[in-house]
């Protein structure tokens, strides 16, 4: 059964500003939403630097929809991190008040915010929609006081809990697969720098992570180059900004097995999609894979796979029982993460490969401890 909101829905916004792996964590539960209001003008909240997986560079953040804007018809972005060092000065007054009117003059009736913080939450407020959803318990508790409507959410993964914010305007429904903007100059340079390089069929290292817990060792991602070299399988090993050390180790370590290759995000999806398995622990490029479908291998640590784990694709995720759950960002590599061998990786990612098409379940968890 739908809402009372959902049959007449024309306007909707969405609230979720960032990061990357949860930008992408919220796509499907917004595809949903397109597929269920073709004809509604769905809009977008969200901050600068990830505009481009919802919008291929040089093209209009409003407008018709097309393949390099697939599935929301208006992006609002905003820089709130670099608003926030400038916050009185003219520039930053004048892109918050241009911002304020864009949002305000598309008189969205409904905002959906799926970043549950208190910041999203009043931003979601701000849009000036009249009906506001959210979780009824929030990442921070207090943004729920800005909810017109407290979901309860469910679900063990966070896509699962997203989808389910937004059925009470749609009823049931199962995450979709998702659409990402088509860049045709990010596709045509991805093509040009592998025809270069002589890799056609390839796998991702990713080494980098958003904090240090979360991050295998550089030198092993090198060891999983030479190991996969030598069934044959040529490596990329992907970096963005911040993170050229850790990716030139890498590459160091794999003894001229591997490349490393600093991307666009839309260069990257463009990468993605031509990878035959994606390797790295919890973090954007991972999530990405997941979303188109690739084959990928996570080495967890602190962070729950259940809730977090690569979501929709054949995958086997390496964790050790001994890692505690926790998002405390600790710089240093998790203990029970680097008990996580480059070999027991190495036969993760070839089980996968050697799986070709074959239908497996979507989360295939492995943890150390069960092994005999």
């Amino acid at each position: 059964m739908h809402g009372d909101e959902g049959p007449t829905i024309r306007r909707l916004l969405i609230v979720r500003l960032s990061a990357m792996g949860d930008v992408i964590h919220t796509l499907p539960a917004v595809q949903v939403l397109r597929d269920r209001f073709p004809q509604a003008m769905i809009g977008w909240l969200i901050e600068e630097r990830w505009v481009e997986l919802l919008c291929a560079p040089g093209t209009s953040l409003r407008g018709p929809r097309s393949l390099q804007r697939p599935l929301v018809d208006w992006v609002h972005a905003v820089n709130l991190r670099q608003w926030g060092k400038s916050l009185l000065t003219l520039s930053t007054l004048e892109q918050v008040a241009r911002v304020g009117n864009d949002v305000r003059s598309a008189k969205y009736e409904i905002a959906i915010d799926l970043q549950g913080a208190i910041r999203s939450a009043m931003l979601a407020r701000w849009s000036g929609a009249p009906v506001i959803y959210g979780a009824a318990q929030p990442r921070e508790t207090p943004a729920s006081l800005f909810y017109t409507r407290n979901i309860i959410t469910r679900g063990e993964h966070i896509v699962q809990q997203n989808v389910s914010v937004v059925e009470p305007l749609i009823g049931t429904a199962m995450p979709p697969p998702v659409q990402f903007p088509y860049d045709e100059a990010a596709e045509q340079r991805v093509e040009t720098v592998i025809s270069e390089m002589g890799v056609r069929e390839f796998a991702i290292l990713n080494p980098g992570a958003g904090w240090g817990a979360k991050r295998w060792p550089a030198d092993r991602y090198g060891e999983v180059a030479r190991g996969l070299a030598s069934k044959g399988i040529r490596t990329v090993i992907n970096y963005g900004p911040g993170e050229a050390a850790m990716a030139l180790a890498a590459e160091s370590a794999s003894g001229g097995t591997a490349i490393a290759l600093s991307t666009s995000i839309s260069e990257l999806i463009a990468l993605t999609r031509r990878a035959k398995l994606f390797i790295g622990g919890d973090t954007g490029p991972l999530h990405l894979a997941a979303a188109l479908k690739i084959p990928v291998v996570g080495i967890y640590g602190p962070t729950d796979p259940g809730r977090n784990g690569p979501y929709g694709t054949r995958s086997v995720v390496l964790r050790n029982p001994a890692s505690p759950t926790t998002h405390a960002r600790n710089a240093q590599p998790d203990l029970g993460m680097l008990e996580i061998s480059a070999d027991e990786v190495v036969e993760a990612a070839w089980s996968l490969l050697k799986q070709g098409g074959q239908e497996c379940p979507p989360h295939t968890r492995k943890h150390l401890g069960d092994r005999p």
